[in-house]
């Protein structure tokens, strides 16, 4: 089973912040190692391409005054360039892990103990680092700032009669960190049905289940199977207040679907689980994060 990059890199900055004199070298090295992994490739060589670790170093040894710990590190405006040469930093230490003592001494001085500058290091440039290059890699390469609503983690299920496709999403949903509301089990408050729909309709997304509960037909034609009036009613009114790009539909067997909501992702519901990728794709394109392995797990 696949473990996650970051979550590796962040053990081995926690694996630093705790080690001693005699186990340092082991997890920087590590968190070096990790850094050079082939999917980050593209990404290194977008930070650090043109840049020059010696002349950067040269120029902050220029900044030393006359007492210990007043040398400053002279990182460049770009926020870029700051993350790249901070990356080659980190690979210079872990090829010299003895080096590390005389760079904390001199740009990050802490009193007399040795691992006092060491664990500095960790704290005021490798923690710092490893956030803002997760951020750049996942918003790949786009650093600006910008902001993000928040989004619900109640996904709203509207179904037919069927219970066992409900069920089974619901409990997939549940599984994967989102509270799926069913209108069902939701309190009437002496309410109507449109009037809970409202009330509850503060999600982020929404599955809609198609099975083919009535029968319908234009006139003089053969009547074919159709999801019930109210399941449709409930899709129109959550892919207008929700856009197109946050409802999820599922077709239950052959049925009519209708013609003018086309955009819509419709997948056949199958016994064999396929929908629960399709699912976990739809939420991940709507910006949630997902748990690939519990979607790939039976």
């Amino acid at each position: 089973m696949a473990t996650d990059l970051f979550k590796q890199i962040n053990n081995a900055v926690l694996d630093l912040q705790a080690a001693d004199l005699q186990s340092y070298a082991r997890p920087l090295k590590t968190l070096a190692q990790l850094l050079r992994h082939s999917d980050l490739e593209a990404a290194n060589s977008a930070l650090t391409e043109g840049l020059d670790l010696d002349a950067f170093l040269s120029e902050s040894s220029k900044s030393q005054g006359g007492m210990i710990g007043t040398a400053t590190l002279a990182w460049p405006e770009s926020d870029e360039q700051r993350l790249g040469l901070a990356l080659l930093l980190i690979q210079r230490l872990a090829e010299n892990p003895d080096y590390m003592m005389d760079f904390s001494h001199t740009y990050f001085y802490s009193g007399s103990k040795i691992m006092a500058g060491v664990h500095a290091v960790t704290r005021q440039m490798i923690i710092p680092f490893v956030r803002d290059y997760k951020d750049y890699v996942m918003n790949q390469g786009n650093l600006r700032p910008k902001l993000m609503p928040v989004v619900s983690n109640k996904v709203f299920i509207v179904h037919g009669r069927e219970e066992g496709p409900r069920e089974a999403i619901a409990r997939f949903l549940a599984r994967l960190g989102f509270e799926p509301i069913i209108l069902h089990e939701q309190a009437n408050q002496g309410r109507t049905v449109i009037e809970k729909v409202e009330a509850h309709s503060d999600v982020g997304f929404a599955v809609i289940i198609l099975t083919p509960d009535d029968m319908g037909n234009l006139k003089g034609e053969e009547p074919q199977p159709r999801a019930r009036q109210n399941v449709l009613l409930e899709l129109g009114y959550f892919i207008g207040k929700l856009m197109r790009n946050r409802v999820c539909t599922f077709k239950v067997g052959e049925l009519e679907i209708p013609s003018d909501w086309r955009g819509v992702v419709d997948e056949p519901y199958d016994a064999g689980g396929a929908w629960k990728q399709t699912l976990a794709r739809e939420l991940a394109a709507a910006g949630y994060e997902i748990d690939w392995n519990k979607v790939m797990r039976p």
